[in-house]
C-alpha cells in the first residue's frame, strides 16, 4: 500500500516525500509538472509518479488513484502570485479534498484510510475553545474577504471536522498548522501543541517546513502518535516557541 501525496512539488511537499521514501514508504505523487520534483526523487523506484490534475479527474479515475493507498497527505496551497491567490479555483484545497475523500468512500476499505492536511495556525479549531482577542477577530475577518486562500483552508478544516467527523468508516484525518514557515535543512527538536500558544497575527512563532514534513511522516507511519492526534488539529512550532 503506498502513501498518495498530493501538493508534492511544493516546497513542503517536496520535503514530506522524501521523507517518506527515506522511511522505506511507497509514495505515489500527483503532480501536474513532473520536472519540478527533483530528480532524486523522480528516480526513486519506491515513488510513482502520476501527472494530473486532480480537479479534472472523474470519479472512476480518482477511486482508481486512491484504491491502493493506506494513507493521504495534503500539502497542496495556493500559489503566491496575483493569479494564484485571486484566480481559479478559489477552493482548491477543500474542493480537492472533498473529492478524494468521496472518492476513498466508494472503495470501502476494511480499515479507516489516514488523511493528514497541512493547513495553517490561521484557521480555528471550532471544537476546542481557542478565544481571539477582538483585534485578531478583526485581522483575520479582513484577511477571509480579500485573501481567498484563507477561506479555502478554513473551508477544508471544517470539511474535515463536519463532513467527515470523528466516526467515519473509511477516514480518519489529522489538520497540521504550521505557524510562519521557514526553511532549515535538518530536523531539529520542535513542538506539537492541540491549539496555538500565541497569537498568529500580533505574536507569530515560526515553523520549519521540513519539521512539518517530519511530523506529517510522523502520523503516517507511526501508530503511537497517530492516536495521539487523530481527529485534531495540533500546531506545530519550532522548538522554544511557547
Amino acid at each position: 500500500m503506498a502513501v498518495l501525496v498530493v501538493g508534492a512539488t511544493g516546497a513542503t511537499g517536496r520535503l514530506l516525500v522524501a521523507e517518506l521514501l527515506q522511511r522505506g514508504q511507497p509514495v505515489k505523487a500527483v503532480v501536474r509538472s513532473p520536472e519540478k520534483l527533483p530528480a532524486a526523487l523522480r528516480s526513486h523506484a519506491a515513488l510513482s509518479v502520476v501527472q494530473a490534475s486532480l480537479l479534472d479527474l472523474n470519479r472512476a479515475e480518482l477511486t482508481s488513484l486512491v484504491s491502493d493507498c493506506s494513507a493521504i497527505a495534503s500539502c497542496l496551497g495556493h500559489n503566491l502570485t496575483l493569479r494564484g491567490i485571486f484566480g481559479s479555483p478559489r477552493r482548491l484545497v477543500a474542493e480537492t479534498l472533498r473529492r478524494l475523500c468521496g472518492a476513498v468512500r466508494t472503495t470501502h476499505p476494511p480499515v479507516p484510510i489516514r488523511l493528514v492536511l497541512m493547513n495553517t495556525v490561521g484557521v480555528r479549531n471550532r471544537d476546542l475553545p481557542e478565544p481571539l482577542s477582538l483585534g485578531q477577530r478583526l485581522a483575520i475577518g479582513l484577511i477571509r474577504l480579500l485573501l481567498p486562500p484563507h477561506a479555502d483552508n478554513e473551508a477544508a478544516a471544517d470539511y474535515l471536522r463536519g463532513a467527515i467527523g470523528q466516526q467515519d468508516g473509511a477516514l480518519s484525518w489529522v489538520v497540521v498548522r504550521p505557524d510562519s514557515l521557514i526553511n532549515d535543512e535538518k530536523v531539529s527538536e520542535y513542538e506539537v501543541w492541540p491549539s496555538p500558544t500565541r497569537s498568529a497575527i500580533f505574536n507569530p512563532g515560526k515553523t520549519s517546513r521540513i519539521h512539518v514534513a517530519h511530523f506529517m511522516a510522523d502520523l503516517i507511519t507511526n501508530d503511537v502518535i497517530w492516536q495521539r492526534w487523530q481527529g485534531q488539529m495540533p500546531v506545530i512550532y519550532n522548538k522554544g516557541i511557547s
